[in-house]
């Protein structure tokens, strides 16, 4: 079932969002080579509760193999939901995507961002880029009337232009008052296809783009989700609320920006 929010809720929705916004901004701060995912999630952690919001993630999925930590950070062929731990350690030239969700007010929020460690290749700089150019060219699909199939297919079509794959196997998704909601949003599709859009929707969106194939497999541990063929992916996400004429983006990369302007790898902007 898909829920139209009001306006109060969607400022609600927002104050979540904004959460998350700026404890990936706090994580953003200690990026670099030689520290620990579990300090990074440790310190996400400790911002979302200061400020009042509780971790969404953690103790989020089936009994018995909960997520554990608060973030999801992946590494290079990592595609999302990687476990944080003190043996995984960042180094020079990595690429490490950081999916962040906040519950406040009975509302969530939850998006993500891909960081450059250090300096990184013309290729992988071109990959950050294009799946962030893939999230602007599917959120200006996400307004009243269209459908869900067209925020799809601008995605897909932008980043396989550019020679990248698109994870069919994970998708975006309503958000609201529970973490996960009605309608999926695919990154790939027809356009003109699935529900149609209307004002007071509440999405995630978030493209998961690979340097190769676009197949994932799950590693044992039953969360983190890798290339098949090994190739190094990115994931970004905004959350979002359909109206007429143009989607408001409810989550914001300006605190990011402003704590990486000096350390962000030339090409890389959103």
């Amino acid at each position: 079932m898909i829920f139209l929010k009001s306006e109060s809720e969607i400022e609600k929705m927002r104050e979540s969002a904004q959460l998350v916004s700026r404890t990936l901004a706090e994580v953003a701060k200690h990026i670099e080579p030689g520290v620990t995912t579990a300090k990074l999630d440790q310190i996400g952690e400790e911002f979302i509760k200061k400020h009042n919001g509780r971790p969404a993630f953690k103790g989020y999925g089936p009994k018995g193999n909960e997520f554990p930590a608060t973030l999801c950070i992946s590494i290079n062929e990592e595609v999302v939901h990687g476990i944080p731990s003190e043996s995984r350690v960042l180094e020079e030239g990595d690429i490490v995507s950081i999916d962040c969700g906040v519950e406040k007010d009975g509302f969530f929020g939850d998006h993500a961002y891909t960081f450059a460690v250090g300096e990184c290749d013309e290729e992988t700089l071109k990959l950050l880029s294009t799946t962030l150019e893939s999230l602007t060219k599917g959120i200006e699909q996400a307004v009243h009337g269209n459908k869900v199939g067209d925020i799809s297919n601008a995605i897909q079509r932008h980043c396989e232009a550019e020679g990248f794959g698109i994870v069919r196997d994970l998708v975006g998704h309503g958000l609201g008052k529970s973490l996960h909601e009605d309608p999926s949003v695919p990154n790939f599709g027809r356009a003109n296809r699935g529900e149609r859009l209307r004002s007071g929707m509440t999405l995630a969106i978030e493209p998961m783009v690979t340097m190769g194939s676009w197949k994932v497999e799950t590693q044992d541990d039953g969360w983190t989700v890798v290339t098949a063929d090994n190739s190094i992916a990115a994931h970004y996400e905004h959350d979002i609320v359909v109206r007429e004429g143009k989607a408001e983006i409810l989550s914001t990369f300006d605190y990011i920006r402003e704590i990486t302007k000096n350390r962000i790898p030339v090409g890389i902007h959103g």
